[in-house]
């Protein structure tokens, strides 16, 4: 007996990967149209923000530390302590900072996105704003994504230094490492473009996240434990997506960026 074709293994998930794109292209079309919500923008902005910049901040210095710690005993092993600066920089930086800042988002500020939009949803709220000619994409969504990359790409940067200059404590008070070969190996290894393509990566990261909780809020199944459902499916798809993409521009940057040596 033949499998109907509705039912086909993984038909399901191609059908919501098409959904989850066809939302991100609308999003990109509607926030050129006008008027634009700028109330809601800076609304969301703030709650956003408001929930990640403390966690960002505390969780950048042990990982700055950590990140210090490891490259700093590998260089010892190696005979290559002076390199420790450089190397923990860039790992922080290019890495841990916007993949930091990303699940941050995701974790805090998307999924209040996601319940948000999925209780509308269940209220019918969005339904009613459709009868009335209210694209509630132009309406909800686009100003919610773009306050997820605006706080990404910002906070992006609070996290670098914050972890930078974690991973410097630790390394010069632990280590016994000295502050010139800490700032010397940095400044011999780093290049502007290792932060920009760290930006990059946080405004592209906070666009995932971003669209992903949006589409999974206008998309509950179930009621309000289908909201709940969403919003746990929401972390757990963006966390996914956000490590292929990392992977992906890492290896796209390092093929086009020569690195410099020491």
């Amino acid at each position: 007996m033949s499998v109907p074709w509705t039912r086909t293994p993984g038909l399901g998930a191609l059908r919501q990967s098409g959904g989850l794109f066809q939302l991100a292209a609308t999003t990109v079309r509607d926030a050129f149209r006008r008027p634009f919500q700028w109330r809601e923008l800076i609304e969301q902005f703030w709650f956003v923000a408001s929930v990640t910049i403390l966690p960002a901040a505390l969780v950048s210095i042990p990982f700055g530390a950590v990140i210090a710690l490891q490259v700093g005993s590998l260089a010892q092993q190696l005979g290559a302590q002076s390199f420790t600066g450089g190397a923990s920089v860039l790992a922080v930086v290019q890495q841990a900072s916007p993949l930091i800042v990303a699940l941050l988002i995701a974790g805090a500020g998307g999924s209040a996105i996601c319940a948000d939009l999925g209780s509308r949803k269940i209220r019918e709220e969005l339904d009613a704003m459709e009868v009335m000619g209210v694209s509630p994409v132009q309406r909800l969504v686009v100003p919610r994504v773009l306050a997820t990359m605006l706080v990404a790409v910002l906070l992006n940067g609070l996290v670098s230094v914050v972890g930078v200059l974690g991973g410097y404590f630790f390394n010069v008070g632990l280590q016994h490492g000295t502050p010139g070969a800490y700032l010397s190996s940095f400044s011999a290894l780093a290049q502007l473009p290792d932060l920009y393509v760290g930006e990059f990566k946080a405004l592209v990261f906070g666009f995932i996240a971003g669209i992903v909780a949006a589409y999974r809020g206008l998309n509950p199944r179930g009621g309000p434990k289908g909201v709940g459902d969403a919003v746990n499916q929401s972390v757990v798809i963006t966390f996914l997506l956000l490590f292929l993409v990392n992977v992906a521009v890492t290896g796209i940057y390092l093929q086009l960026v020569p690195q410099k040596g020491a």
